[in-house]
């Protein structure tokens, strides 16, 4: 019996040891993930990268012209934009690489909303989005905060009230 008793006191003790480095694990590395280091290609040719955007309070909205859900929310990304970029809020609208550039130019100078009043990168590569996870699903979009960590992703359109919520709490926040 006193054998037993050892065996299962050292399965107890690893299971212990198990689950304490999932939890330093996730702690580490599961909560508030860092964004990755990307570059942007925006319609009309200039560059963004993540660096460009430190010490803002980021929406990275992955979209498409071909998604209707994209195209309507657009106008709350609009709205979202104009309410707190003046606080230090940027958004970056990222089309799929399997969007036609040309339609993505034209809605972004004169789509349903208007010409887009921040920046709307063409990722034709797909690597912005394999990036964040190989994003496949539109909308999806992650909120940055100042120091560049994924604070909330949201697969479909985002919640309004809760995503207004958190970027003014994330901008009341120093880096």
């Amino acid at each position: 019996m006193r054998a037993s008793n050892k065996s299962l006191w050292g399965a107890i003790a690893a299971t212990v040891l198990v689950v304490a480095a999932g939890v330093l694990a996730w702690n580490a590395f599961g909560r508030d993930p860092k964004a990755p280091s990307v570059d942007y290609h925006l319609v009309g040719g200039d560059t963004l990268s993540s660096r460009d955007l430190r010490g803002k309070v980021v929406l990275v909205e992955f979209w498409a012209t071909s998604c209707t859900t994209c195209v309507g929310d657009m106008r709350n990304m609009v709205r979202t934009y104009d309410a707190f970029a003046p606080r230090g809020f940027d958004l970056v609208a990222v089309s799929m690489d399997y969007d036609n550039p040309q339609y993505v130019e034209n809605f972004t100078r004169s789509g349903p909303v208007g010409k887009l009043p921040f920046p709307v990168a063409m990722d034709r590569s797909g690597d912005v989005a394999k990036a964040f996870g190989n994003v496949r699903l539109t909308p999806t979009s992650f909120l940055i905060d100042r120091s560049g960590r994924i604070v909330k992703q949201y697969v479909g359109p985002p919640n309004m009230d809760e995503l207004h919520a958190m970027i003014g709490r994330l901008l009341q926040r120093q880096a």
